[in-house]
């Protein structure tokens, strides 16, 4: 199969999401998801984006991109690079446009000081946490093949709210609380300040995500926090923050000062009590560590691992 190797252009948009979705009809995208996760993105830069194109059509795609502004500080994390995804329908496949692609965007990476190229696990706009290597067995086999290695593994997780209701212990452990001084409440704005602060403390793009969650119209009562008797905010849940998915969850978490009090677990059953109230037939999230402690309080209210993703990396070198 004859194809040319270009960047993005304007025009590409609506093809690139239509080629990727017959790539990957299980995880396809809209032109205006396509849009507002990568075109939108703030890091986003057109020259990174790899189009292999045959008689007209694109073909495939391999997305690189650098940080140009910080996370988190202003650690731009000039060493480190992301591909966020690539695809190569499947009448093309075989023909090593995959591999032109990928060593077309590590050359670019490298090109721009970075040693390190992370597959998928790119904040603030990830599609994916990583590769769901059990649904595509020969996108794991070609990023082995061209250096990628394991660095750790993410499960996703659902949970049913068709039957959903909150534990009679986990009611009595809120009234005992509420006894003693402790709230549980949706936060007003002026809470979103101390809200923004301890979600920082855990991962900056939560801080970002709620920001930006909030001024794009997300209603504060899809979240949930509590405050101690002192009126220190000690943790909090939410749900609907990226993309304004009513079902999806998260970010949630919660302070060491509140470790022994089953915070956590209130917090996150009082907000799968209000998405079933919103109407939400499910709760679902894309990544957390299956071992953890959150992990573990997931499986124990309901939630079953949907998917395993690997998080990939390779030297831009390789």
């Amino acid at each position: 199969m004859e194809s040319i190797v270009r960047t993005f252009r304007a025009g590409d948009g609506p093809e690139i999401a239509r080629a990727w979705t017959e790539a990957a009809p299980a995880d396809g995208i809209s032109y205006e998801r396509f849009r507002d996760l990568i075109l939108l993105d703030r890091n986003f830069d057109a020259v990174g984006l790899f189009l292999a194109e045959s008689d007209g059509d694109i073909v495939g795609a391999v997305y690189a991109v650098r940080r140009q502004i910080a996370a988190d500080g202003d650690d731009l994390e000039p060493t480190s690079g992301w591909i966020p995804f690539f695809f190569v329908v499947p009448s093309a496949r075989r023909h090593g446009i995959a591999t032109t692609l990928m060593a077309a965007a590590k050359e670019w990476l490298r090109g721009h000081g970075v040693e390190t190229v992370y597959f998928s696990s790119y904040t603030p706009n990830y599609f994916l946490p990583g590769l769901d290597a059990d649904r595509y067995p020969e996108a794991d086999a070609f990023l082995r093949s061209v250096g990628f290695q394991t660095q750790y593994t993410s499960v996703a997780m659902d949970r049913t709210l068709n039957d959903y209701a909150m534990p009679d212990d986990v009611r009595a452990r809120i009234a005992e609380l509420r006894d003693q001084g402790w709230t549980f409440f949706s936060p007003t704005g002026d809470d979103l300040v101390d809200l923004i602060e301890i979600a920082g403390t855990f991962n900056a793009d939560w801080s970002r995500g709620i920001r930006e969650g909030v001024l794009g119209g997300q209603s504060l009562e899809r979240i949930m926090v509590c405050r101690n008797p002192e009126g220190a905010m000690l943790g909090w849940a939410m749900h609907g923050t990226y993309e304004n998915v009513l079902e999806r969850f998260g970010p949630f978490g919660v302070l060491p000062e509140s470790r022994g009090t089953g915070l956590g677990k209130i917090l996150l059953h009082l907000t799968l009590e209000r998405m079933r109230a919103l109407g939400a037939h499910s709760a679902w999230f894309l990544w957390t560590e299956e071992t953890s402690a959150a992990g573990h309080l997931y499986l124990n209210t309901g939630f079953e691992i949907t998917r395993t993703f690997t998080i990939l990396h390779a030297p831009t070198a390789a």
